[in-house]
């Protein structure tokens, strides 16, 4: 439904100055647009269009990242609400909360909105405007909707919603262009049958929160140093995944160059009536045709060349694990766990940083979904009072951790594993230093010897 933040920004920038546009929404901005122009990258980045990718393919990195944090967060999460006829419409909002989550993880925010009849609008980072924000809150926002009606008419929406002293107030405004790059000029709601029900312009007194839930990533933005949210993989995460897919475009040359082929001297091919040489269809990968010396030398040449292919792996799995390190997932999730060269104590770090990372997104997550609980109310007549939420998470990753060990404890009671083994893992030793740390072993029988 709202779409059209950069078409929408990069009109009032082109019909506007920046004085004039903080006239027109009385003050500054929070949205810059240096930040438009990364959520554009990010979100290219999402959908496997990023720049390079037109040389060398993505490979999916990015939707990697966004649904491990987003299953993790979900998968783990008991939400509910007292009242049986808010908890029913919650559980409705929230049914394809994961899917939605991954973009605003991807993008750096998003805004869940109850619209009539029960049903939720899910508004990413892209189809709205951040105008002013109160400690870390949401305070003041412009929605946007674009509607084309035929060749050269198009029409805008902006749902503007403030935060007031007087209570919540909802502005919406209208415009028609002949072209979908420019904001034209005001217009009527009723020209749009379904935008006449809207209030041009309303306040309701006592509602001291905003009408939806909104969710930003736990993330210092350094891209233009603002409350807006930014991508889970912002800064450094973008160049490496660059890289990584840049490598992975490398790994697949190597193997499609390095094609077994037998250079053959065109004396060795058949002709065909017109005098061109032909090799069979299904010989045509390994057989290739060459003058190779027009009166001697060997009919055959084999072309084999020595594969690479350990090297550039390699490669790829350290941009992997370097992308695990900067945006907080464990390692192993991205790279491969039999090639990760890391000692217990390193990769039970890497878990907790993943459940830091983790357990920061579950709580702005709650906050949004509280916030959605309160807009559905507030659409249902009990604006904010007559019932409680309650959200929690499970700590699977940790829990994990101690049950792994509890198991690797019953196999070294079983003998399938040996104690060393166990302190190199747990202890963070190698091999030798946990053999020569183990404590002695007292022997039954050399115990009960009398050696006098």
């Amino acid at each position: 439904m709202f779409e059209g933040i950069k078409t929408f920004w990069r009109a009032l920038r082109a019909m506007f100055s920046t004085t004039d546009i903080k006239r027109i929404v009385g003050g500054d901005v929070a949205l810059t647009e240096e930040l438009v122009e990364r959520i554009e990258l990010w979100d290219a980045m999402l959908n496997g269009r990023a720049p390079w990718n037109n040389r060398a393919p993505s490979l999916g990195i990015e939707s990697g990242i966004c649904r491990e944090f987003a299953d993790i967060a979900i998968n783990e999460m008991e939400a509910k609400v007292d009242n049986e006829n808010l908890d029913k419409l919650f559980r409705k909002a929230i049914k394809d909360l994961n899917e939605n989550l991954q973009e605003g993880i991807a993008l750096g925010s998003m805004i869940i909105k109850p619209m009539m009849g029960g049903a939720v609008e899910y508004v990413s980072a892209k189809d709205f405007i951040p105008i002013k924000f109160d400690a870390d809150r949401l305070v003041d926002c412009v929605l946007i909707e674009r509607k084309k009606l035929e060749a050269n008419k198009y029409f805008f929406r902006t749902e503007r919603h403030t935060l007031t002293d007087q209570g919540l107030r909802i502005e919406n405004k209208a415009y028609f262009s002949a072209t979908a790059a420019n904001l034209g000029t005001q217009t009527y709601l009723t020209d749009i049958p379904e935008w006449a029900g809207y209030p041009e312009d309303i306040t309701y007194p006592g509602m001291d929160k905003m009408d939806f839930g909104f969710y930003k990533n736990p993330i210092k933005n350094r891209v233009d140093e603002t409350d807006c949210g930014v991508s889970i993989y912002s800064g450094a995460a973008v160049d490496r995944i660059r890289k990584a897919d840049i490598q992975a475009a490398r790994y697949d040359w190597e193997y499609e160059s390095g094609e077994r082929a037998i250079h053959v001297d065109e004396r060795a091919l058949r002709r065909e009536h017109n005098g061109r040489v032909y090799v069979d269809n299904l010989d045509r990968r390994l057989y290739r045709g060459l003058n190779i010396d027009a009166e001697k030398g060997d009919l055959f040449k084999e072309y084999s060349p020595e594969m690479r292919d350990e090297a550039f792996n390699r490669g790829l799995e350290s941009y992997y694990r370097q992308i695990e390190f900067i945006v907080g997932l464990a390692y192993g999730d991205l790279s491969d766990t039999q090639n990760v060269d890391k000692t217990a104590t390193e990769i039970r770090a890497a878990k907790q940083r993943k459940y830091n990372r983790v357990s920061a997104i579950q709580e702005n997550l709650k906050n949004c979904l509280e916030g959605l609980v309160d807009a559905i109310a507030f659409y249902n007549g009990l604006y904010t009072t007559g019932y409680s939420f309650s959200c929690s998470f499970n700590d699977s990753i940790l829990t994990d951790e101690e049950a792994e060990r509890n198991q690797d404890r019953q196999e070294v009671s079983m003998g399938v594993m040996r104690l060393d083994e166990y302190r190199a893992k747990w202890y963070g030793e190698d091999r030798e230093t946990a053999l020569a740390n183990l404590p002695e072993q007292s022997n039954p029988i050399l115990d009960n010897i009398d050696m006098r």
